[in-house]
């Protein structure tokens, strides 16, 4: 179930995850599912400031190579990317259908110009979306990380959840079947390789979820790769909580390596998660300690949780200085990245 419902007392509680926190990887991920967890309650309450990002400069779109040409030489058996970066420029997609998730999120499928090829994603990397209605002065450019595999052919897909004055969100939202919208990308984020370190954490709030899930996916996709994955996931309410079933998925299928710790700022009644606000208690519990040799800190999401957990970033270029309860925990900068 998502919404875990057996629970041990605290202390055993504690010693039972941070048992998890700092096992080293193991190769087998098909034992049995653990008994049921919950996260300490009782944290503080606060809103995240849910914002729309900033749109990627110039130097966030690397250049391609001469072998990211758009035309894959034949014989190859590499399927085409559709998106290679450098000088290429917008491309229209066609939006084929809609997926109603919640009452504000959307799940938005649009077509790739052929229908063999792929998108041209690496892991991890976004694409840059861009519209311009016909009252405003100049295009909106947002940054969205798909949620469809990368080896997906023909099409891709976006979880957009859509805020007030939002003004991409409010249009992806607005937008019917046959309409187009122009991409551009890859922007390239952390680049990934199996088992680049033993264990991984994704702190991430709202929409910040995408960037983590693809990384996710990534590694549980590939049998070689042995990382630990452990999610913290804050929201408002439950309704909040994007691509929840996937999640579930991952940690039904490799209970030993991939776990998940969800905390609501405005719970249901019969929540058994964790209520309020990301805090140190539930990190210094669930998250690999500072001085465990090749592990990773992946953060994003809005403004609110940057300043809370790590800092934001300066610039796409920049990770800008570590702050917050990580940086009180004792990681370091290098242990760290924000998305």
């Amino acid at each position: 179930m998502f919404a875990r419902s057996v629970f041990r007392s605290a202390q055993p509680l504690r010693q039972n995850i941070r048992r998890y926190a700092t096992e080293p990887p193991k190769p087998s991920s098909n034992a049995a599912l653990y008994g049921g967890l919950a996260v300490a309650a009782g944290f503080g309450s606060y809103y995240y400031l849910f914002k729309t990002g900033q749109a990627p400069s110039p130097g966030d779109l690397a250049p391609a190579s001469k072998d990211e040409a758009v035309n894959v030489a034949e014989g190859t058996g590499k399927p085409k990317p559709a998106f290679t970066g450098g000088e290429q420029g917008f491309i229209g997609l066609k939006l084929d259908k809609v997926e109603e998730v919640s009452h504000n999120t959307k799940r938005l499928r649009f077509l790739l110009p052929e229908p063999d090829m792929v998108s041209g994603l690496t892991v991890a990397s976004a694409l840059l979306t861009k519209y311009k209605g016909p009252e405003q002065e100049k295009a909106v450019l947002r940054p969205y990380t798909p949620v469809s595999d990368e080896d997906a052919k023909g099409y891709l897909d976006l979880v957009v959840k859509v805020y007030p004055n939002g003004p991409m969100s409010e249009h992806l939202h607005s937008m019917a079947p046959d309409q187009r919208l122009d991409f551009k990308g890859p922007l390239p984020k952390y680049p990934w390789t199996p088992n680049k370190h033993d264990h991984i954490a994704l702190i991430a709030g709202g929409t910040g979820a995408t960037p983590m899930y693809q990384l996710a996916r990534a590694i549980f996709k590939n049998p070689d790769d042995k990382t630990k994955v452990t999610l913290v996931f804050g929201n408002v309410t439950e309704d909040d909580i994007l691509l929840k079933q996937e999640w579930a998925e991952l940690e039904n299928t490799y209970p030993q390596r991939f776990r998940a710790f969800y905390v609501l700022d405005n719970p249901p009644e019969n929540w058994t998660g964790g209520k309020g606000f990301i805090k140190k208690e539930l990190l210094q519990t669930v998250l690999p300690e500072s001085k465990s040799e090749n592990i990773k800190l992946f953060v994003c999401g809005p403004p609110g949780l940057y300043k809370a957990i790590s800092g934001a970033k300066v610039s796409p270029t920049d990770q800008g200085e570590l702050t917050g309860l990580l940086k009180e925990m004792g990681y370091s900068k290098d242990q760290v990245y924000k998305f």
